[in-house]
């Protein structure tokens, strides 16, 4: 009587929270984008709200970027040893505690690291995609990875206009209380709904390894975020550069030589796994600069000759487009992927990404055109983005896919920095006094676009190096294969 009926053909009828495991993780994962996104819009103002520097308060997103960077493999390692639901709990409980922090104060001390806690959110994508490994069957996993590693387009597509409505009809605290509260049900969903996995990997942490990681990438990212307002050829950068070529060499040495280490290199360095974190890296720088220089010219003043001047609300608004078709491609990823395997998705998102550019170099000026050239890279890094955890997972074993979709996370992540760095220098450098007050020429943008587009070119050409995945990628393949088998037995 208490027990569920079985379907027709044998298989007991999944339950409400299996049913529910997929959307609490990707609701996850756009909360954690939304998160990072949301002090974006308040960012001019926030110098006037905190009393404090311009250059203090862009702290609130460098420490966000490199507590994120930090922790990502670190919390991945640490998933994949003592369980991923718990790991992913701690970081949302992180990220939580950092939004009712910056709900409750105005000083930027606390401000700051506040946003410092938030960065382990970074983690949420990489442990939700193991999870997705370890629990779904083969035939719903494709898409439901595809969906996940979309979430982070979708969440900061959607985190832009409503930090803006936030900022400009409320207070700013609001959006802290706002993202605190949805924070709070996010980790009462994942406690309820979604299982420990089983998978667990023997060992003691490699406390050592974490540490070097942590002190090599913050000289790295801190030295690239900074590199702009310190000066590039200031011996602050300088010195970052070289403590982190040093560290992170010592850092690679150190964890050749460790039996359990945090990071497996001589599994990083073969091509089916390598390659995949080279072409992360591309696509991250790829995929950022499209909402970074998409918010700056269509806010430019109509002086300048080709800016809009929008409200930040309609800036945002101009981005929405790109998260919805990120939501309504990544089941097209997830067939592309499962049709002709994972690495063409990837070369072909590329691809999409290097058109999408094409399309804002050809026409900068009118705002649907501006809008259609945004949506077209979203789709691209929809596909792309979609098929890197597939790639990961397809390579590596299953007791090390969430410290290796970490360390793919991060090189999205550092590539995302690089991206920021690169076009603050190439639009600095190529200004014009509009009304007395210099301001990036549209040359400067398109020369930024160029940039990207040839970004996501070798991309692509990365894509199409990486070994083919020696195992069918289709039901049908799998089917054949077994039939194969059959024939040669009888």
């Amino acid at each position: 009587m208490g027990q569920s009926a079985p379907m027709a053909d044998g298989v007991a009828p999944r339950s409400l929270k299996d049913r529910l495991t997929i959307p609490v993780l990707a609701w996850c994962g756009i909360l954690m984008a939304v998160m990072q996104t949301v002090v974006v819009p308040m960012l001019p103002d926030l110098p006037r709200l905190t009393g404090a520097s311009a250059g203090a308060v862009s702290w609130m997103v460098t420490a966000t970027l490199l507590t994120g960077a930090v922790l990502t493999p670190v919390l991945g390692r640490a998933g994949d040893m003592y369980g991923k639901r718990r790991v992913l709990t701690a970081a949302l409980v992180l990220m939580t505690a950092g939004s009712v922090m910056c709900a409750l104060s105005s000083d930027i001390a606390v401000l700051i690291t506040a946003r410092a806690l938030q960065g382990a959110a970074a983690a949420v994508v990489p442990l939700s995609i193991s999870i997705l490994r370890d629990e779904l069957p083969p035939e719903r996993r494709g898409s439901a990875v595809a969906l996940m590693s979309s979430t982070v387009g979708i969440g900061a597509a959607l985190g832009l206009p409503l930090a803006a409505l936030v900022v400009q009809y409320a207070d700013w605290h609001v959006m802290f209380w706002l993202t605190g509260a949805l924070g709070a049900l996010g980790v009462a969903a994942v406690w309820w709904a979604v299982r420990e996995s089983p998978v667990r990997t023997p060992g003691r942490f490699d406390v050592l390894g974490a540490l070097g990681l942590a002190a090599g990438l913050v000289c790295l990212l801190l030295g690239v975020s900074q590199g702009g307002q310190w000066g590039w050829d200031s011996r602050r950068v300088l010195a970052l550069f070289a403590g982190a070529v040093v560290i992170l060499g010592l850092w690679w040495w150190q964890q050749l030589r460790t039996a359990r280490p945090l990071v497996d290199l001589r599994l990083v360095t073969r091509p089916r796994v390598g390659l995949p974190h080279v072409a992360a890296l591309l696509t991250g720088f790829a995929f950022y600069a499209n909402s970074l220089v998409t918010a700056q010219l269509v806010q430019a003043p109509k002086a300048t000759g080709y800016g809009l001047e929008l409200s930040i609300v309609a800036t945002g608004l101009c981005l929405l487009p790109g998260g919805v078709t990120m939501l309504v491609f990544s089941p097209v990823s997830a067939r592309i992927s499962a049709a002709r395997g994972p690495r063409v998705t990837l070369a072909l998102g590329a691809a999409v990404i290097a058109c999408g550019y094409a399309v804002r170099i050809a026409d900068s000026r009118d705002l649907w055109m501006i809008i259609l050239g945004a949506t077209v890279v979203s789709t691209g890094t929809t596909l792309a983005y979609s098929a890197l955890p597939t790639l990961i997972l397809h390579a590596v074993p299953v007791e090390q896919t969430a410290s290796a979709n970490g360390v793919n996370v991060l090189m999205r992540t550092i590539g995302q920095a690089v991206s920021s760095a690169a076009v603050a220098a190439v639009l600095v450098h190529h200004t014009s006094l509009v009304d007395g007050v210099a301001a990036s020429t549209l040359h400067g943008y398109l020369l930024a676009f160029a940039m990207a587009g040839t970004i996501a070119l070798a991309a692509c050409a990365v894509a199409l190096t990486i070994p083919r995945d020696p195992r069918p990628a289709t039901r049908a393949g799998r089917a054949r294969r077994v039939r194969d088998r059959a024939g040669r037995a009888t």
